[in-house]
């Protein structure tokens, strides 16, 4: 059984449309595969009605999270997308992020990048509008050769000249709303040190206490070093272990699979979640 815990579409900032990325899912030999688009549950309709057979699919969301100034994200499985509460967090974070994304394009233009609001929207298919949208429109100004070179300090890095921050949740908050909602939370790459996604064992103990449900340990930017400690520490901490592509399309390759989870662990997460309205895959949209 082959699972995924970890994918994007074109709802937030992948490249391919929730339909597509069901049935490139199933192409690639996944069983399992989870939804995770940034901040936004707007593609797991589409995602379920297309749905191959033989894929079960698991609704959730990456919910873009803050500690200590840091960039931290959550991943959230299962949960009911219409908890007053957590909806309104999830409509916050895109009005913001569409807020945001209007700051960098102001200060690209100062900067002398011919990049548009209407180009970052061409490019942004949904509400939930990011970097890698702004990086795309530079790409296409041709004020940088490739999207890695956006996110520098010269650029739209966190502390770069064109950089805006926006609203995001506390972790212990967000764990909070998932878990009031029926869901559960996995941290996502931890170890990404390329990314800058690197926290230290004493965070993620705060948020096991605060009812984490497990690490994503096998993720393609974590060293084998970083995923033998992060087992170590979840299985000290209780967690569960998950491993995941977080495939966005062309961005990253198309590497749906690259990482995946133990059946175990899956049916873990399953068993922690509690909500009314799972949107459980194999019961498909008719029975909602």
């Amino acid at each position: 059984m082959r699972i995924d815990l970890h994918s994007h579409s074109d709802v937030s900032d992948g490249t391919r449309p929730p339909a597509e990325v069901v049935r490139l899912a199933r192409a690639k030999g996944l069983d399992v595969l989870a939804l995770t688009d940034h901040d936004t549950v707007a593609g797991w309709d589409e995602a379920a009605g297309a749905l191959p057979a033989g894929l079960t699919l698991v609704p959730g969301v990456e919910l873009s999270c803050k500690h200590g100034g840091r960039s931290l994200h959550m991943l959230g499985y299962l949960f009911d997308p219409e908890e007053p509460a957590l909806a309104a967090e999830l409509a916050r974070i895109c009005d913001d992020r569409v807020i945001r994304a209007r700051g960098m394009v102001d200060r690209l233009r100062e900067l002398g990048v011919d990049v548009t609001w209407g180009m970052v929207r061409a490019l942004a298919k949904g509400e939930a509008v990011g970097r890698p949208h702004i990086a795309r429109a530079m790409v296409e100004a041709g004020a940088v050769e490739t999207d890695d070179e956006a996110f520098t300090a010269r650029w739209i890095a966190p502390g770069g000249r064109a950089y805006v921050d926006r609203y995001a949740l506390d972790p212990e908050r967000a764990i909070g709303l998932v878990r009031a909602a029926g869901g559960v939370c996995v941290l996502a790459h931890p170890r990404a040190r390329r990314r800058g996604y690197v926290f230290a064992d004493a965070v993620i103990e705060e948020l096991a206490a605060a009812g984490l449900a497990g690490i994503e340990a096998d993720h393609p930017d974590h060293i084998p070093e970083d995923r033998a400690h992060l087992r170590d520490l979840a299985a000290a901490l209780g967690l569960v272990v998950t491993g995941s592509s977080d495939d966005h399309g062309a961005p990253t390759g198309d590497r749906l699979g690259a990482e995946t989870t133990a059946p175990d662990a899956y049916e873990e997460l399953v068993a922690g979640a509690s909500g009314d309205d799972l949107r459980l895959p194999d019961r498909g949209p008719e029975s909602r």
